[in-house]
């Protein structure tokens, strides 16, 4: 079972700070079940430093004694912009047509055209869009109909399972829920940045995997 969004690269981002707690939360991926890490840090200022993240990835290859991991990048719409659509062969994960992608919280429903235009461009380029925690965009919980059309256009939809306990910014427990009864996520990610979050996928798998577009057991 692979996790396809965390930050468990040492002193890149705002997850792991150094390789102790990296390989801690390697270890606690194991216990809840994670065979497979996508390693994906932050796309998005203040954190992004490219061959920085590129060499605690190695580092932390290196010291996880043959557990398959896989390099990417958590993508914030917005830094893609700023740096330019071409910097998407840099940033898809690394050995797929996968690409991450984080939208704004704050984000109007208007908004949500320019992000339609920018992903119909991605997919024409052959990438494969996974929309990164919708649950925890305010006009997704205003209208869920806007993660379906998302899903309409061909996108992926990641749920991250802290939203089990609230989520992050404290109001994505309903509609974490309500889009996996929906039959709109295909991925439930940890988003880890610590320990704990590992727990939560734990939780979150168990409770809500048979929701899941792809499931196929744990």
């Amino acid at each position: 079972m692979r996790d396809i969004h965390c930050h468990i690269l040492p002193g890149v981002d705002d997850g792991s700070p150094d390789l102790a707690t990296s390989l801690s939360m390697l270890e606690a991926a194991k216990r809840a079940g994670i065979t497979a890490i996508t390693c994906t840090p932050h796309c998005r200022d203040p954190y992004f430093d490219f061959d920085a993240m590129w060499q605690a990835f190695y580092q932390l290859e290196d010291a996880a004694q043959g557990f398959p991991l896989t390099m990417g990048f958590e993508v914030n719409y917005h830094k893609l912009m700023d740096l330019g659509i071409q910097w998407v062969k840099a940033l898809h994960t690394y050995g797929s047509a996968d690409l991450l992608l984080e939208l704004s919280v704050n984000a109007s429903p208007t908004r949500f055209g320019d992000y339609e235009r920018t992903i119909f461009q991605l997919q024409g380029a052959g990438y494969h869009v996974i929309i990164a925690h919708p649950e925890r965009y305010r006009a997704v919980q205003e209208d869920l109909s806007l993660a379906e059309e998302l899903v309409d256009m061909g996108c992926d939809l990641q749920v991250s399972a802290d939203f089990i306990a609230g989520g992050r910014l404290g109001a994505e427990k309903r509609p974490g829920k309500e889009l996996l009864k929906r039959g709109l996520v295909t991925y439930i990610a940890s988003d880890a940045h610590n320990v704990r979050h590992y727990e939560c996928f734990e939780k979150a798998w168990r409770r809500y995997s048979r929701y899941l577009r792809s499931y196929q057991g744990m």
